[in-house]
């Protein structure tokens, strides 16, 4: 081996056990709280800067700043954040959107604190804790990595952590002491980033924005190790370091020069690349936390406030009005957020990117330096950079598609970086840029002028996406993203739409502040600005507009009139708070503002007048009252939710039911345009509307009794979890008119048969087919489409929409187009009251599992899937429910139920499955079938 080849490997060595120690730190600390820590490398900047201040600035002995920086400073650091910010979390849940939303709030504290205390500019006078010669940090790396693989795999501790990780409030209950074992994984955590920090820092640039960034680059190999195994990780953090060193032996000639040695000199920033977007997911949970992403509601008048606000610069003159052309132009950049995470629930942290992009490639296409395109006036650069910039939003909508949470969190941040180091830091793009403005707009009230009314377009944008069937439909994915592609929402397709057009709006806002700044600088726009921008949207409300123009105006005004950090520092205050406030700081000031808030209270006398005009009332709505009739009751039924029939009353056996299916006429169930009485009951069935006022095939002077509807079809549908099958060759009918039940024990398949037949899981051979159409490889929003929907075990209701929202976006989704369709499900489920104008959030079990039927009868469905629909309801409850489900198979629609309750099974089904270890093992009427199950079996 070459002596140079050798001191490269040296090198390459060095920097891949800096990158081991980081791997190892996220690792532990996702293990033990199930945290990705964006704050990593925040913490290994905080340390690294601790160090210096004690060694060079306060004189102590290089072995005392250390043990005080690694042993007290950095465990401490870790100790505090699990107490004060990730505890509180855990405690509501555990939520991993809202983990991360915390992480990065520290990040960007962290960055201003630093910041703010020892300034903005880089440091080179770090002292060396090791000596340059890789092999004692390797040392460190291995004798780390093993003491962790020993305590996590052979003590009590260790199997404490992984209980923990798994389930926390199960392990609680074991008694385990949850806290305590989180403690020790961010102390520890800390510890490896503060080693980190104190490592890297005497060979690159210190400064609060440059190391952090530079730790964060090398999460790739925690996340190739899938944060689980330590080997895999240092491994990979080896081989990636010496094959970068090895790497600048290269000297390319060509146009591709440049593109190439930015690879050699980033190639932790490919793997990171790689692993976000190429290998296996990771915390694949939900999007954002809904409370961030929650309507919040405009107080009165704060639009005349803001529009005053915003003309004030106008009088301005100087640096004064210098300063503030760039609060309109970051209000754009911010706006994307809101489309992106506000309206369509998603989480992305490479804003920046696309605004930076929109400002070079308007720089460019201005100067004329753009390849293949002529100098363009200043307005028109930026139009066409907008155009430009917009398709790229694919390179994160993209990975959307499959991702969501941590997951898609890493494939936006690595999109960033990538833009950063591969675009903004080479010369050969940026070097020697000038930005004018455009003809008559020059003078800085003029331009301002101008951004003030693009402004208000991105505005007029912003608002048109939540209101109409868009804004439902944006709304839909961003509270359940499973139901709203069960309501037929194309959520692929919207997600790309709102990534594009998010980085449409990023890239406006990115040209207008490079023109307004009159120059391109690329460290306006680097991946810690994304988590800034991100970290600002959502604490100060991601779906309000207002909060974006708020967030503009802080980000710009307290860095311009203070020392540089304070904004970044009041922002990441504010995110660490997720977790005690996690309705933002409006919603806190809101009910604090409330709390104190004086209620009038009344006298005795008024007390007394109160109480005589509620009596005189009620006296008046009681002469009112028409007569009620009996309220239906069902048939008597002696069967147990959770067991099978007992004996008969006189002893004997239940007789045995024919094999085939039921055909006892059952009593007719009220009709679906009836109208229901106020309090749930259903009016007793009229005349049958004609044919031609329902949509739905209705039975009124229809001989058809499937109103046109079709059937669902399985033939052999098999699946299979790797070698585990789930289910065993299922033949399944569903008759359009007839009600089919499928129950079982737990574990029998029913609900991977479910998912098949929905669409959310694809078999592993078989087909399913509707009327004659195979449909087995369809997804869950096109099924719907074609008259195949669904509800929810868990409810799948969408909180920020009102009662009426709700059902109108499942007939605008689904198989028909009726305009009446919305009403006629609400009234079907007595929804059709002053109720439906309200939110869906905190309202009665009972109200959302009418509310999520009346959503999936609004389309029209031929076939209609219910998973246990009676969960969580009380008896009276279940029999209006059992009365709109009869009702609908009057009107020809194929239903399946699948449930636990034998009584409303016994009740309402014409036929019965069986199943049991992925097969069906008996099927017939519901009273052959239940009768001969308990004579068998003592619960099914």
């Amino acid at each position: 081996m070459s002596s140079l080849t050798w001191d490269l490997t040296l090198a390459g060595l060095s920097v891949g056990s800096a990158a081991a120690l980081t791997g190892i730190g996220l690792i532990v600390t996702y293990r033990a709280t199930g945290v990705l820590n964006f704050a990593h490398g925040a913490v290994a900047m905080v340390c690294a800067y601790v160090l210096r201040q004690c060694v060079v600035e306060w004189g102590w002995p290089l072995w005392a700043g250390a043990a005080a920086t690694l042993l007290v400073l950095a465990p401490a650091l870790g100790v505090v954040l699990e107490r004060f910010v990730f505890r509180p979390l855990s405690v509501l849940g555990g939520d991993p959107a809202q983990t991360l939303v915390a992480s990065i709030g520290v990040f960007v504290l962290l960055v201003g604190g630093a910041a703010l205390l020892w300034g903005q500019g880089a440091r080179d006078d770090v002292p060396e804790l090791l000596s340059a010669d890789p092999w004692g940090q390797l040392a460190v790396v291995l004798l780390l990595a093993l003491c962790v693989g020993a305590v996590t795999r052979w003590t009590r501790f260790g199997r404490e952590l992984r209980a923990v990780v798994d389930d926390r409030g199960l392990a609680v209950l074991g008694g385990i002491d949850a806290d305590r074992v989180a403690a020790a994984g961010w102390a520890f955590g800390s510890f490896t980033a503060g080693l980190t920090g104190v490592l890297l820092a005497p060979y690159v640039r210190l400064d609060p924005y440059g190391l952090p960034l530079l730790v964060m680059e090398v999460v790739a190999v925690a996340v190739a190790a899938r944060m689980r195994s330590l080997p895999v990780a240092v491994v990979t953090a080896l081989a990636i370091g010496v094959a970068q060193s090895q790497l600048t032996r290269l000297h390319p000639s060509g146009w591709a020069e440049p593109l190439l040695q930015a690879v050699g000199a980033n190639l932790f920033v490919v793997a990171l690349l790689v692993a976000a977007l190429a290998l296996p997911r990771v915390g694949a949970r939900d999007a954002l936390p809904r409370t961030a992403t929650a309507r919040v509601p405009t107080p009165p008048g704060a639009w005349i406030v803001a529009g005053v606000l915003f003309l004030l610069p106008l009088g301005f003159a100087g640096s004064d009005l210098h300063t503030s052309v760039q609060v309109p132009a970051l209000g754009v950049v911010l706006l994307s957020l809101v489309v992106v995470t506000g309206r369509g629930g998603q989480i992305s942290l490479g804003q920046a990117a696309y605004a930076g992009l929109g400002a070079l490639f308007t720089a460019l296409l201005s100067a004329g330096r753009f390849p293949g395109v002529p100098r363009l006036p200043e307005l028109a650069a930026l139009a066409v950079a907008v155009l430009l910039v917009a398709p790229l939003g694919l390179l994160t909508g993209w990975p959307a598609i499959t991702r969501r949470g941590l997951a898609l969190a890493l494939a936006t941040f690595a999109v960033g970086v990538g833009v950063s180091r591969f675009v903004f830091a080479q010369p050969y793009a940026t070097s020697g840029l000038t930005v004018t403005r455009p003809a008559g707009f020059d003078g800085d009230r003029a331009y301002y002028v101008l951004e003030l009314a693009l402004l208000t377009a991105a505005l007029l944008l912003t608002h048109g996406l939540r209101t109409g069937r868009l804004g439902r439909a944006l709304a839909a994915m961003r509270d359940h993203e499973q139901g709203a592609a069960a309501s037929g929402v194309r959520v692929p397709s919207l997600k790309l739409l709102a990534f594009v057009t998010g980085a449409a709006l990023a890239a406006l806002g990115g040209g207008m502040l490079t023109m307004g700044l009159r120059a391109f600088d690329p460290t306006s726009y680097d991946p810690v600005r994304s988590l800034l921008w991100f970290a600002a949207a959502v604490v100060l409300g991601a779906d309000s507009t207002l909060g974006a123009l708020t967030a503009a105006a802080l980000l710009v005004g307290l860095d311009a009139g203070a020392r540089g950090g304070v904004a970044a520092a009041l922002i990441g205050v504010l995110a660490v708070l997720v977790g005690r406030f996690p309705g933002g700081p409006y919603e806190a000031l809101r009910r604090a503002t409330g709390s104190m808030r004086r209620r009038p209270t009344l006298t005795e006398r008024g007390k007394s007048a109160r109480r005589r005009l509620r009596q005189l009332a009620d006296q008046t709505a009681q002469k009112r009252k028409p007569p009620q009739a009996p309220p239906l009751k069902p048939a008597p039924n002696t069967r147990r939710a959770h067991g099978v029939a007992p004996a008969a009353a006189d002893g004997a056996e239940p007789p045995p039911g024919p094999p085939a299916l039921a055909t006892e006429p059952r009593t007719p169930p009220p009709h679906p345009h009836n109208p229901a009485a106020a309090d749930g009951e259903y009016a007793p069935q009229g005349p049958p509307a004609p044919d031609h006022e329902s949509s739905t095939g209705g039975p009124g002077g229809n001989n058809d009794p499937a109103g046109g509807r079709v059937g669902l079809t399985t033939h052999n549908l098999t699946a299979r979890y790797e070698t585990f099958t789930v289910l065993d060759g299922i033949d399944l009918t569903l008759t359009p008119g007839r009600i089919t039940a499928i129950i079982g024990p737990n574990g029998a398949g029913k609900t991977t048969l479910f998912h098949c037949l929905a669409g959310t899981h694809r078999p592993t051979t078989g087909q399913v087919r509707l009327g004659t159409r195979d449909i087995t490889h369809l997804p869950t929003h096109t099924r719907t489409r074609l008259g195949l929907t669904r509800t929810f075990q868990q409810l799948a209701v969408f909180p920020t929409l009102t009662i009426k929202e709700n059902v109108q976006l499942g007939a605008e989704q689904g198989r028909l187009k009726d305009p009446t369709a919305t009403a006629r499900a609400l009234k079907l489920l007595a929804l059709d009251d002053a109720q439906q104008d309200l939110p869906a959030a905190d309202l009665p079990t009972g109200t959302l599992r009418r509310v999520e039927l009346a959503r999936a009868v609004a389309g029209s469905p031929h076939v209609l899937l219910l998973d246990e629909p009676a969960a969580g309801l009380d008896t009276k409850e279940i029999e209006t429910l059992t009365h709109v489900l009869k009702a609908l198979a009057e009107t020809g629609t194929a239903l399946l139920v699948v449930e636990h309750d034998l009584d409303l099974v016994a009740d309402l089904a014409d036929v019965v499955h069986v199943m049991s270890a992925g097969r069906i093992i008996a099927s017939g009427p519901p009273d052959h079938v239940l009768d001969t199950l308990a004579a068998r079996e003592p619960a099914v």
